[in-house]
């Protein structure tokens, strides 16, 4: 009988382990791309952002693509110091856009990441693997920041995903991932 409890146990953990394979499969043929548009009432962190200001003065949106589509999505401004609020975030994109334009078209130093969702379990850190990858490639951008709500949650997930608390704001809450 417990040769039999046994075996079941085994079935089960194989059960079990294939299901957790099955359901991470999707991040080994993930690719980062960069998207000219994408659906800003998806975003849980910041909707009242549109794509213009999400694409302008350099800013930027990724996305993680899993056969044609996409799964999680960050957003991007480059800025020389370090914001505290979106509004400052916005200044401070302006600037360094407007600087670049008379210098080497790299536009700021520091990649301020202000949103991240997810629409698939394990997208929120593999995108932030893949931007790390990407910004440590970069040969102009030298710091990853985020301009986080003040919330558990957000503090949790970059701690989590290696990220250092910078700074808590009166809105907001900053984290660096080291490069």
């Amino acid at each position: 009988m417990n040769k039999i409890k046994r075996k079941l146990n085994i079935l089960k953990k194989r059960k079990i382990d294939k299901k957790i394979d099955n359901l991470f499969s999707w991040i080994k043929g993930a690719e980062l791309v960069e998207l000219k548009s994408c659906n800003t009432t998806e975003d849980p962190v910041r909707s009242e952002l549109d794509v213009i200001f999400r694409t302008s003065y350099g800013r930027k949106i990724f996305g993680v693509r899993y056969k044609k589509k996409i799964h999680a999505i960050m957003c991007f401004g480059f800025t020389d110091e370090v914001p505290s609020t979106v509004k400052e975030l916005d200044l401070m994109t302006r600037d360094a856009y407007l600087k670049s334009v008379r210098r080497d078209q790299n536009i700021g130093q520091i990649a301020i990441a202000y949103t991240i969702w997810s629409k698939k379990r394990g997208g929120g850190k593999i995108i932030v693997k893949e931007v790390f990858k990407m910004i440590k490639k970069s040969n102009h951008l030298n710091r990853l920041i985020t301009l986080s709500p003040l919330t558990e949650m957000a503090r949790n997930f970059h701690l989590n995903n290696g990220a250092i608390e910078l700074q808590v704001n009166e809105e907001t809450q900053n984290f660096e991932y080291k490069i």
